[in-house]
């Protein structure tokens, strides 16, 4: 069915009560006259509370600009190590545990690079084990080798297997490329994909289309998942927060149409 302003949506059913399609589950948004999904872009309950507490907590900040590394001026700034207590990880930890579950990707050890990977690793495993009862191992590295002890720098279980790893977010890709390195050097371990908080949908450098999340996955030939995405971030934003929140939603909009990625 096409909208009124040429969007094409897709009708769902939707229970009384409920923000979700009792078929797919997918978040439900009501309008006026009709309770409809946006068929481009869809958002699961764990990614719209993410969201929601991200703004709660300013961890999603709006202003600037922001400076990023990339020497761009961001009008936002999400700044994950803003998730600094022990609810504030565990929320965090428990989206990045739905996605993982959502995604269906087989792996059979967690992996955090140093140092915001520790605690989100840590953090993940102990949510897949509480909400979907699977006790998955894990394991991070330390940047200094160790000489005495157990010697070496990784720390927990075994890294072998397939490897999933766990990380805050993809910048440059310098994080990743370490981390391929780590798993590249045990005998027994692949690494399978990368899990982040999110994905920014821009482009990495001024001569390419493509984001640093695509360049990754095309170079190591591993999918990446984030939690949410700038584009879920705006829908959400319109849907509940509308004429409130439009200079923040349009001014992420600009800087997507000037810097977004294919």
């Amino acid at each position: 069915m096409e909208g009124k302003f040429g969007i094409d949506v897709l009708l769902r059913v939707k229970l009384p009560g409920s923000k979700n399609c009792c078929i797919c589950k997918s978040i439900i948004y009501t309008f006026q006259r009709a309770t409809i999904v946006m068929s481009d872009i869809t958002l699961q309950p764990y990614q719209s509370e993410y969201i929601d507490l991200a703004l709660k907590w300013n961890i999603l900040r709006f202003g600037g600009p922001f400076k990023l590394k990339s020497g761009r001026e961001s009008p936002y700034f999400f700044n994950a190590g803003l998730f600094n207590t022990g609810h504030k990880l565990q929320k965090m930890a428990e989206c990045y545990a739905n996605r993982i579950v959502e995604s269906g990707i087989e792996f059979d050890v967690l992996f955090g690079p140093a140092y915001k990977g520790i605690p989100l690793v840590a953090a993940t495993a102990l949510e897949l084990a509480r909400i979907h009862g699977r006790d998955v191992p894990f394991c991070f590295n330390r940047k200094q080798t160790k000489s005495y002890g157990e010697g070496g720098n990784l720390i927990g279980a075994p890294l072998q297997g397939r490897v999933l790893v766990v990380d805050d977010v993809i910048t440059a890709g310098t994080a990743i490329n370490e981390a391929v390195d780590i798993i590249s050097a045990q005998p027994d371990a692949s690494m399978v994909g990368v899990v982040i908080a999110l994905d920014r949908q821009e482009r990495a450098s001024e001569e390419t289309t493509e984001s640093a999340i695509m360049q990754v996955e095309k170079r190591l030939g591993v999918k990446v998942y984030s939690v949410v995405t700038l584009a879920q971030i705006i829908k959400h934003m319109e849907v509940t927060r509308g004429d409130s929140a439009r200079a923040d939603i349009e001014s992420m909009q600009a800087y997507r149409q000037k810097y977004g990625s294919s």
